[in-house]
Parts: C-alpha cells; sequence; structure tokens
C-alpha cells in the first residue's frame, strides 16, 4: 500500500526551508518532472549526501523516491552538485539575482507539471550569469522568456486594440489589464507618462530570438533597461498579485550599491 519508487532528476533547487532538528523541505525545478517538492531527512546534519547540494539555485543530480501515484511529498535520498555556481555566490547582486530568477520560475510554474524548456531556459541563464558580468537587461530577458514558457508572453509587436504592428508613427503603452501594448490612436494617455521607445520594444523582442549566449551582443542603453523593468516587473506584479521578496532585495542592493 505504501509502495515507492524511485527516481533520479537534473534539478535546480528553488527554495529550501528548516523543518524539525534536522530535516529540510526542499523545492526543486527538474527537468524531468517540472517542480517538485522534497524532504531531506537528517540533511542538515549529512555532509556526505547534501553536501552544499539544498542552496537555493544549487544545479544537482537529486535522488528521490515517493509513493505511487505521486501524492505527498517525495523522500530526498541524495543530491550531488553538478554546479554550485561560485561565482554567482561570490557576489551580492549576483547571487540576488539569481534568488529573483528561481523565485519567478518558481511562481509561475506548477508541482508536477513537466517543461523541459523552462528548466534549460533557468540553467542557460544561470550559466550566463556565472560565466560573465550581470549585464543590463540580463533580467528583462529572462522575464520575457520565461512568462511566454508559462503562457503569459506579453504582446510588444502590435496594438492589442486595433492589431497594428509597431508604427514608428505612433506612441505606445503596455496595459497591464490588456497583457499588451495600446497605441495612441486607440487610447488617450496621460501626458506626464512617457511613452515607451521603440528601441526598447525591438530590444526586447529582438532577446527572444537570441540564443542565451548570444545575449551579451545585444547592448542596452540605461534608458532601455529601465524601461524594460518599468514594463515587466509591474506586469509580473499584475499576474501574480503581489511583489517578490527576491526582486525587493536585489533593489535595494542596487540602490546601495549606487549609494556607495
Amino acid at each position: 500500500m505504501n509502495a515507492r519508487t524511485s527516481h533520479k532528476a537534473r534539478a535546480i533547487v528553488l527554495h529550501t526551508l528548516d523543518y524539525g532538528e534536522a530535516d529540510r523541505i526542499a523545492t526543486f525545478y527538474t527537468r524531468e518532472f517540472g517542480k517538485l517538492k522534497g524532504i531531506a531527512k537528517g540533511a542538515r546534519r549529512s555532509r556526505r549526501r547534501f553536501a552544499n547540494a539544498l542552496e537555493p539555485f544549487s544545479f544537482t543530480h537529486v535522488l528521490f523516491s515517493r509513493r505511487n501515484g505521486g501524492e505527498g511529498l517525495a523522500m530526498v535520498d541524495q543530491c550531488e552538485i553538478i554546479d554550485h555556481y561560485p561565482a554567482i555566490r561570490s557576489d551580492l547582486e549576483k547571487s540576488m539575482a539569481a534568488a529573483y530568477l528561481v523565485e519567478l520560475t518558481g511562481a509561475f510554474t506548477v508541482e508536477g507539471k513537466k517543461n523541459e524548456s523552462i528548466f534549460q531556459l533557468l540553467v542557460d541563464f544561470l550559466g550566463a550569469m556565472a560565466n560573465d558580468p550581470l549585464r543590463p537587461g540580463l533580467l528583462s530577458f529572462f522575464e520575457i522568456r520565461l512568462l511566454g514558457l508559462a503562457g503569459y508572453e506579453p504582446v510588444l509587436d502590435r496594438c492589442t486594440a486595433c492589431n497594428t504592428p509597431l508604427d514608428e508613427r505612433r506612441a505606445y503603452r503596455f496595459i497591464n489589464s490588456c497583457g499588451g501594448l495600446k497605441c495612441s490612436h486607440c487610447e488617450t494617455f496621460p501626458a506626464a507618462a512617457p511613452p515607451l521607445s521603440m528601441g526598447t520594444l525591438r530590444s526586447l523582442l529582438h532577446s527572444k530570438a537570441l540564443p542565451v549566449p548570444r545575449l551579451s551582443l545585444l547592448v542596452l542603453s540605461r534608458q532601455t533597461d529601465e524601461e524594460s523593468r518599468m514594463l515587466l516587473v509591474p506586469f509580473i506584479q499584475h499576474l501574480l498579485g503581489r511583489e517578490l521578496k527576491s526582486w525587493q532585495v536585489l533593489r535595494q542592493v542596487r540602490r546601495l550599491g549606487a549609494c556607495g
């Protein structure tokens, strides 16, 4: 009646929570099973089975078992590190950016629903963050791809009201409730709110087609980066109904860095 089946998966740790005196509950995003939550018995005491492997955004092979039928917490038996991303962990801003990527992934995925493209997206962007400087636009490029894979891709290539493709002669605003742009022919905008620049919209659209290793070639101006954040962050908050904690912390870290 309580038969369990063992599995092995490649996984990124999304979140952990200490439980009892020695255990740890971990949420993973796996290539093979999607989002997975399990309990690692004795994880806070066992260096051999879980050394550094249950920290957020660690890339691991996770060995686990669960009841036939897949109900309840999985039993995490062992984790083997694939990449601990030391170059990210040694940099405060990168660490908080990586924390944001995994929290965002967790927010837009559901347990047990497999999506290999989301898994690969997260692995690719963590790798890019580890190997290169944290360039302007990287978070926006991740967000727009994740939103598309999760079924919430923002409409940035046309007006959602008249369906007319981007036109240099029109001004555009992003309307959260519409999930996309409205043009100045279809809506009257407050004079105090500047329109989105065509450069920002085209950069975001172009970023979706570039392989992740080539995103470093897409150089964003400060204005384009700021406009991208002003578009995507409120849209994500609108979809989730809340602001992610990791984004709040990352924003504070960047403010302190700018003041330091």
